[in-house]
């Protein structure tokens, strides 16, 4: 599609795509917006004079870095504090959107790896880009989609603070704008062509305009503010803070400046060169308290300095947990599930925090710096047991499912912050706090395989620390670390993993307990990745063994291993050894649960692979057609596994020879999978090349390059000419050419 390939529809004057082919194969209805953007504060002023041509700068291809400048008013010292990059960032992104400047703007909490991929998978799913996999490939196919379209798009990263982070991540596209914010240029410099612009504090001018936009309601509160800037060195969050105060009180500036003044000149735990918004938060959380007496306002804004700033989800502040923390300062045994959440909306009205109650997800803010100050002057009793009541919160509301949503990812971002300023004191229960072990489960499911594998790593050797190596926690996260480590690829390591938690399971429990035959079935596992399939087949078949001689052959746990067993001696080249196993397997699941169930059906498409890899493809083809005939009758001939199994069975044909039913099957796979999935899903693309190879196989040249470049033109279009599926189409092509040219 053109960058003029636009028309205006009448109905809202919206530029649209003429190409709704294209609109269709991507997946989504535009505009297309990810993230939660935070909300732009009251009274906000553009930073014109401090940061003029910002919106000028941001053009489309252009990648722009809002970092922590100097300051301009009130000395000349190094500003160390927030500087409002965030709120600017907001006020940009959501100028251009309602503009209607970009047809995708994707909002993503870039302070770790973790929170990066999974802001990149929730914008990937709104384009119709998630297929499923990896994290790391939605989040490539994102950013080759972004680099390859012609539509407008701004992604913001917000609060990038290690450029490692963004390795192999970062986006870049003749039609998109990149927005950063981070502490320090440094951090920016891995993009290509960044243009690094310093956010200082407010200029007098722009100061003075901000407190005339809050100070709205009564004039005369006005009184002295050009006084009162000056004195605050025009920091904006001590401008927020103090204009809080000054609107819920009834004061005037001049004499918030007066109480400044002195508070100023007391001993401040920030420190001789304390900012001025050191001073006014705690005026703020003094305010707050005189505000609503007994409501727990301090003790929640030290629970939300736990978390992650860049966006608590409603839920946590009404979890049961935060209910009791209120309540055992109240001296109340029932606590009140909207206390929290009233007293978070005083804490916003003191200005110490932002909370959105209008999107769909409610969601509170809070300055990283602030988080940071109040940590450091709460009292250690109180921190302690806010920790513990916070981690409580996180896993009472986590979600069951849906990994890869915005709450899930929030709430993994909080508990990775608890973690990281709570210390040990996760730990002090006796054991690991299921918190960490729900944050480290919703990382496997969201298969973010390298944040998974740093999570257990650190976790694995914390509690090896904290409680010992022969600790049941501390064996159950080293478990957890090996297969977080399969699933990344690394098997090697994942062995070793492996090896030690079944050697501490056998010492602790003895070689028959469920839990040891568990392990030997995870290292037999593990054995079989690394490429060791004959030691992994003599693990797992003693653990089959065993198992069925403690707890029976109809035990899902010898069942399991049974099944690993066959499949290890498959990759042993043992096939003989394989349909043996498969065919006690399959009588069982026959018997115990009929040959119509989902399981008995993926035990016999088993046996079916055994049976081709033994070369019996005649049997192989006979065991398919019962798979697929089973498949048909329980799910419909258009379900992904009747659709999987039509396309074993079609490979079993090539394999056989059978090439006109090879080519049947493959184009009735093919027309069930644009019915099902749409003409440009990549299983669908994906299952166009074994048709074309197919076809080639078949003598049919022609269409197999035919098929072939149509099916290319749809992967450019819908992914983008850079994706991992269109390289890989571009190579079959190339590999039919060459033996074409060749012949």
């Amino acid at each position: 599609m053109h960058a003029d390939a636009y028309v205006v529809t009448p109905a809202d004057g919206r530029a649209q795509s003429d190409d709704p082919v294209g609109d269709r194969a991507a997946g989504a209805a535009w505009p297309v917006r990810s993230g939660l953007v935070p909300p732009v504060a009251e009274g906000f002023v553009a930073r014109t004079e401090t940061v003029p041509g910002l919106e000028a700068a941001l053009a489309p291809g252009a990648a722009v870095a809002l970092v922590t400048g100097l300051q301009t008013a009130g000395g000349s010292q190094d500003w160390p504090g927030p500087c409002g990059k965030t709120q600017l960032a907001a006020y940009v992104a959501g100028a251009l959107w309602r503009s209607r400047s970009v047809d995708v703007l994707a909002w993503v909490a870039a302070a770790s790896r973790a929170s990066v991929l999974s802001g990149y998978v929730q914008a990937a799913a709104e384009l119709g880009l998630d297929h499923g996999g990896d994290a790391e490939a939605v989040a490539a196919r994102l950013v080759a989609w972004l680099g390859g379209t012609s539509r407008p798009w701004l992604v913001v990263l917000d609060d990038l603070r290690d450029a490692a982070d963004l390795e192999g991540l970062w986006p870049s596209g003749p039609a998109g704008r990149v927005l950063i914010t981070a502490a320090d240029a440094a951090v920016a410099s891995g993009a290509p062509r960044m243009l690094v612009l310093a956010v200082p504090a407010f200029s007098m001018r722009e100061a003075l305009s901000y407190l005339s936009g809050r100070l709205t309601t009564d004039p005369d509160q006005r009184s002295g503010a050009i006084d009162l800037a000056a004195s605050l060195g025009c920091e904006p969050v001590a401008l927020a803070q103090a204009a809080a105060v000054i609107i819920s009180s009834g004061i005037r500036c001049r004499e918030y400046r007066d109480h400044f003044v002195q508070r100023q000149a007391q001993p401040a735990a920030g420190g001789d060169e304390a900012t001025a918004a050191w001073f006014t938060w705690t005026v703020a959380a003094s305010h707050a308290e005189q505000l609503a007496p007994g409501a727990g306002t301090w003790r929640l804004l030290v629970l939300t300095a736990l978390l992650d700033g860049h966006g608590i989800p409603a839920s946590v502040f009404t979890a049961p947990a935060v209910g009791r923390y209120l309540a055992d300062q109240a001296g109340t045994r029932q606590p009140d599930p909207g206390r929290a959440w009233s007293a978070l909306l005083v804490l916003e009205r003191a200005g110490l925090v932002a909370v959105d109650t209008a999107s769909a997800a409610p969601t509170a803010w809070v300055s990283p710096a602030l988080q940071a100050a109040v940590r450091t002057v709460a009292p250690p009793g109180l921190l302690a047991r806010a920790v513990r009541s916070a981690a409580d919160a996180l896993a009472e509301v986590w979600p069951a499912d849906q990994p890869r949503s915005w709450l899930a990812a929030a709430l993994r971002a909080c508990a990775a912050s608890l973690r990281q300023v709570a210390g040990d004191a996760l730990w002090a229960g006796g054991g690991c706090h299921r918190v960490l072990l729900t944050a480290g489960y919703s990382l496997d499911s969201a298969r973010l395989t390298g944040p998974a594998v740093a999570w257990w790593r650190e976790l694995a050797a914390d509690c090896d620390r904290i409680l010992g190596p022969g600790h049941p926690d501390t064996l159950v996260v080293a478990g957890l670390l090996a297969g977080a480590l399969l699933t990344a690829g690394q098997a090697v390591e994942a062995v070793t993993w492996s090896e030690w938690v079944l050697a501490g399971r056998a010492s602790m429990l003895g070689p028959g307990h469920r839990a040891t035959i568990a392990a030997q079935v995870s290292l037999g596992r593990a054995l079989a990745a690394a490429g060791k399939p004959g030691e992994a087949a003599a693990l797992l078949g003693e653990a089959a063994d065993r198992g069925e001689q403690v707890y029976g052959a109809e035990d899902a746990s010898t069942v399991a291993a049974r099944d690993e067993y066959a499949a290890a001696c498959l990759a042993a080249g043992n096939a003989a050894e394989a349909i043996g196993c498969y065919r006690q397997l399959l009588a069982g699941r026959e018997r115990l649960q009929g040959p119509a169930h989902p399981g008995t059906l993926d035990v016999s498409s088993q046996l079916a692979d055994a049976y081709l890899a033994a070369g019996q493809a005649k049997v192989a083809i006979a065991q398919y057609q019962q798979v697929l005939a089973g498949r048909e009758d329980a799910l419909g001939p258009d379900h992904a596994d009747t659709l999987a199994a039509r396309a074993s069975l079609a490979a079993a044909c090539d394999a056989a020879g059978q090439m006109g039913a090879a080519l049947q099957l493959h184009e009735e796979t093919c027309t069930g999978s644009e019915r099902a999935l749409g003409a440009s899903h990549p299983a669908t693309l994906a299952r166009r090349a074994d048709l074309a190879r197919a076809y080639f196989a078949a003598g049919q040249l022609g269409d197999a390059v035919a098929l072939l470049r149509d099916t290319i033109a749809r992967s450019e279009q819908a992914l983008s000419p850079g994706d991992p599926l269109t390289r890989a189409l571009r190579q079959s092509l190339a590999g039919i050419t060459g033996e074409m040219t060749a012949r």
